[in-house]
């Protein structure tokens, strides 16, 4: 029993460590987890960087998206520029996956190298494909140490201090995933972070294979999470998102659609609360998710967020933020915990922000709303063979960070030429609240094009979600007001089973080739959560003010339309503008409507913002937009904020480092 003592009180130490950590931000001047803690805050309490000294940031170091030993031995080897990586700070060393999604460990004060993950012999290309991931994640009790990562169809454990396998940990050291999908899978794919809660690492799935924004057919895998032991890798618990017979929620699937349909993905990311041992699960929309005639009823777990037990996979409470999705609202981000002061009651509370601009935020421990949330009715669909519900979800507080829905005032208004031919634009397109339904798209001249959907599917907040400061109650959230068409048309026999699939998916453009709404078209939205009130909200950036058409008009910023995630600090707010890596998808994309306007599409700034007004206090320009979620440590006595970055070109994704001089 003695030679366990010391594990143990290690165990107990570290534990009590996380639990801190995972509701009050990052301790110990480290990042340790993804969202910097398991409560995916993103919050730091360090203001060594503040007010004062802000405008003296300036580059410490940079490092290449992929280490010079990999692409110096193979000269034609190239990456994608979409780096989505968040580095891991521990113990003096930064983890992080490369733009390629091998593990990499460099010195937090200058960046070099100290050892790069090996691939699998049996990986395709020799190794040197594969895509960015959006972090690791790390778990010790004490005496053990692991890193946690999903690469293709594996999830890998890595030994923090050589990047060498821990070959006890599954099949000599990776799990393949793709088996626990079931018989329907033909591919697996995440890009997402694995969580560990106590001994027990949990991954989600992502969209790859049969699982895409635009099947062709009803039948399809469902995005099932799986848990895993820490230490030897065995399977613990599968969570069905589209429950079986005799699961809750399966009586929801009319005509046994559950035993075919596919998806309701977690694609994003998952928070803890390791002190209650429970997980969080933001899931999203099932197949096919903007017709839904094959699987009628509310599709419970689909768009749900939803909690378990880590140690066991139990379900103790779930709450469906939209009913039957015919919107592509996917819950995007990872839920945050906040301990908040409602009313004079103490509440530990979890906040879901979600593309249609909405914060739910519940009671983290049995789902109760901590504001009521209505069922309102909603727009019904006309395309044959569908049933919307007829009702959805609206939190009474706080209230949306984002527009909601489309109405002729909303039209663009800059010159009355501009608002005139915004309006004949309109004629081609159905408008309606929240919640319109799509459209058949109309053939030949005068058909309507689709329903004009805002937020869009690209839109509201997506997986940059937000950051919660402790201390003062704050969520920050970072968000979209892009329009977006939402079109159906008429399943070809031939190569669908389903009745209707999705049409062009088009960003909607505007005249002249500027927005069709009004600004801001990206903004920042300070929310006070103790009240549920709105405290501020400020345009992301300039937009497109200097457009030819509008430079003229000496418009205050209007507000990029980025992914950016933000990064909150004791002192400080950074947000950067994203990046147009994922704006430039050309078949999503009308030639019309230029792609800096389209949603995703960002900038190279990167700024300072006064957490209390928003105020820009310090912007600087980086060598690529911001595409990786940034974070903060403590190196050497230094505050350093590190970010990974990239544009569309390939090789441009790299870490760059800011300090003070």
């Amino acid at each position: 029993m003695r030679m366990h003592a010391p594990v143990l009180t290690g165990f107990a130490v570290v534990l009590t460590i996380a639990v801190l950590a995972g509701q009050h931000g990052t301790r110990g001047g480290e990042w340790t987890r993804y969202g910097g803690d398991a409560g995916s805050t993103k919050y730091a309490p360090y203001d060594q960087i503040n007010k004062a000294n802000v405008s003296q940031l300036r580059i410490a170091w940079r490092r290449p998206g992929v280490d010079s030993s990999i692409s110096e031995s193979a000269p034609d080897f190239s990456y994608s520029g979409n780096f989505r990586a968040t580095p891991l700070m521990i113990d003096g060393v930064l983890y992080s996956p490369n733009a390629i999604g091998l593990v990499e460990a460099f010195h937090p004060g200058t960046g070099k190298t100290i050892w790069v993950q090996e691939p699998f012999r049996d990986e395709p290309g020799q190794g040197l494909r594969g895509d960015s991931t959006r972090g690791v994640t790390y778990w010790t009790d004490g005496a053990e140490r692991r890193l946690f990562l999903v690469r293709g169809e594996y999830l890998i454990a890595l030994d923090p201090r050589t990047g060498k396998l821990l070959t006890s940990f599954g099949d000599k050291g990776r799990v393949n995933l793709r088996p626990g999908l079931g018989p329907r899978a033909t591919k697996y794919a995440w890009t997402g972070v694995p969580q560990v809660c106590r001994d027990v690492v949990i991954v989600g799935t992502g969209i790859g294979g049969s699982m895409s924004d635009r099947p062709t057919h009803k039948e399809a895998a469902p995005g099932n999470v799986q848990a895993f032991d820490v230490r030897s890798g065995k399977p613990r618990w599968t969570f069905h998102p589209i429950p079986q017979p005799g699961e809750a929620g399966n009586d929801t699937w009319e005509n046994d659609s559950w035993a075919y349909s596919g998806e309701a993905n977690l694609w994003s990311l998952i928070t803890a609360d390791e002190e209650q041992g429970l997980v969080y699960l933001p899931l999203t929309s099932p197949t096919n998710d903007m017709y839904g005639g094959h699987r009628l009823g509310n599709n419970v777990f689909g768009n749900t967020l939803v909690c378990v037990r880590c140690l066991t996979g139990e379900r103790v409470w779930h709450y469906q933020i939209v009913h039957h999705d015919l919107w592509d609202y996917d819950l995007p981000a990872a839920p945050i915990l906040a301990d908040l002061t409602v009313e004079g009651r103490p509440i530990k509370a979890i906040v879901q922000l979600t593309k249609q601009a909405f914060a739910f935020v519940f009671d983290r421990t049995t789902g109760a709303p901590v504001w009521p949330i209505e069922e309102r009715p909603v727009p019904t669909s006309d395309t044959p063979g569908e049933r919307t519900s007829p009702t959805q979800p609206f939190p009474t507080k706080p209230p949306p960070f984002d527009r909601q829905g489309v109405s002729v005032d909303d039209l663009i208004d800059f010159t009355p030429e501009l608002r005139a031919e915004a309006i004949e634009l309109l004629k081609h397109y159905r408008i309606g609240p929240l919640f319109t339904p799509p459209t058949v798209r109309g053939d030949g001249p005068g058909g309507i094009r689709g329903t004009i959907q805002l937020p869009g599917s690209v839109g509201g907040a997506d997986w940059q979600g937000g950051a919660f400061d402790p201390e003062t109650g704050m969520l920050y959230v970072q968000s979209i007001t892009g329009p977006f068409t939402a079109d159906i048309v008429k399943g070809d026999p031939k190569v669908s089973n389903l009745n209707y699939v999705s049409g062009t998916r088009a960003w909607t453009p505007g005249p002249q080739g500027l927005p069709l709404l009004k600004p801001p078209y990206g903004r920042i939205t300070a929310i006070d959560l103790n009240k549920g009130d709105q405290v501020w909200m400020v345009p992301n950036g300039d937009g497109p003010r200097n457009a030819p058409l509008l430079k003229p008009l000496n418009l205050p910023p209007l507000g990029t339309p980025g992914r950016s995630a933000p990064l909150v600090t004791k002192a400080l707010l950074f947000v950067g503008e994203g990046d147009p890596v994922m704006a430039a998808l050309g078949s999503r994309l009308r030639p019309e409507m230029p792609a800096s306007l389209a949603p995703g599409y960002g900038g190279r700034k990167f700024r300072a913002f006064d957490k209390t007004t928003g105020a820009v206090l310090w912007e600087t320009e980086l060598p690529s937009g911001t595409t990786g979620a940034p974070m903060t440590y403590m190196f050497g006595g230094k505050q350093y904020i590190a970010i990974a970055v990239g544009s569309r070109e390939p090789r441009s994704a790299e870490w760059v480092a800011l300090s003070l001089p």
